[in-house]
């Protein structure tokens, strides 16, 4: 059985809290779960203490035992000194998609041409 420390949404519409759940990985997001380890309230201030409380104790057993936190889940643990989790860096994230580069090329192109055709005059 494959185990996920995950987020299970609860609260009303626009004013979420979640609890931090260690839950089989086939079960949904606000399903079945086996034990609650924690919560998360992001409508509070970042600096808050009540922003993020875990169960120190039961994580570090859950974790020993294999489960997998998911990435905002492995921050909350980061934060708290139970793992390490490296920074992710995708540099091809910022760069324009296929269409749009050939977009900003045909603008150039114009724009080079328009520049060009009062200097020929």
């Amino acid at each position: 059985m494959s185990l996920k420390i995950r987020l299970a949404r609860g609260g009303s519409k626009k004013r979420p809290i979640y609890r931090i759940v260690v839950a089989d990985a086939r079960a949904p997001r606000d399903g079945r779960f086996i034990e609650k380890v924690g919560t998360y309230n992001p409508m509070l201030a970042k600096d808050h203490a009540d922003r993020v409380t875990l169960v120190t104790e039961r994580l570090t057993h859950w974790l020993s035992v294999g489960a997998q936190p998911t990435d905002r889940v492995a921050r909350f643990l980061d934060t708290a000194g139970l793992i390490k989790r490296e920074a992710r860096n995708n540099p091809e994230a910022a760069v324009p998609g296929k269409k749009a580069q050939e977009r900003a090329a045909e603008r150039a192109k114009k724009a080079e041409a328009a520049a060009a055709a009062p200097a020929a005059e």
